[in-house]
């Protein structure tokens, strides 16, 4: 067996979880309309680099705190079938499975909250997540551990992978598909790295060291 990873957003998704996310919250009224420019305002300086991983997260986490668990359930499954949904792309879903015969995770910075749902949609049963922190069934707005970012992906992969007594080693082939200069560290390290549409630096690296170039649009 084999070991496939796939980063979820703007690669098996054609956009971003999170930033879909509060723009749904704020079209439906739970959120205003202030929270949309703000939301994308973060998601700029989070892809140019100026924002670390951990005010990402937090950033993104603290639209929770204030919601009861049922709540956010009910919007959560609005969410999926409204705004997520129409964004998994065939071409990921044949990907995907593609790798039936491989041991297959989304490993992602999307808290689990909402990662673990599509993985589902999209039949993947290991999702590898930034973990929210909940305290007595409730959000608290900061992240439980390090952020599943940059080299933190590395970290959470291997404690995964220890949870099932593997290292990454084991796999004489691995796969990471991802869009992202952020992900490049863990792209540095399995034995066939994919930038899937990827963003302008990804490029320039993948071109500059032969790596493989897809599109799943």
């Amino acid at each position: 067996m084999n070991l496939a990873l796939f980063d979820l957003d703007n690669t098996l998704l054609s956009g971003d979880t999170d930033v879909e996310w509060i723009d749904f919250l704020v079209e439906q009224g739970v959120l205003p309309p202030s929270d949309h420019e703000a939301n994308h305002a973060m998601d700029r300086r989070y892809g140019s680099g100026q924002a670390s991983a951990l005010e990402y997260v937090r950033f993104y986490l603290g639209y929770y705190r204030p919601h009861d668990r049922e709540a956010l359930l009910a919007w959560r499954a609005q969410f999926l079938e409204s705004k997520i949904r129409p964004r998994m792309l065939l071409a990921a879903q044949h990907l995907v499975t593609s790798h039936a015969k491989d041991l297959v995770a989304i490993i992602t910075a999307t808290n689990r909250f909402l990662s673990e749902p599509v993985g589902a949609a999209f039949g993947i049963e290991h999702v590898i997540a930034t973990e929210p922190e909940i305290v007595e069934d409730r959000f608290t707005g900061d992240v439980a551990g390090a952020p599943c970012m940059r080299e933190g992906k590395i970290e959470h992969l291997d404690r995964w992978l220890e949870k099932r007594g593997q290292a990454l080693s084991d796999f004489a082939q691995s796969w990471f598909y991802s869009d992202s200069v952020n992900d490049l560290p863990l792209l540095e390290r399995v034995t066939h790295p994919v930038a899937v549409d990827p963003d302008p630096r990804l490029a320039d690296v993948a071109r500059r060291r032969g790596w493989r170039t897809l599109t799943l649009r």
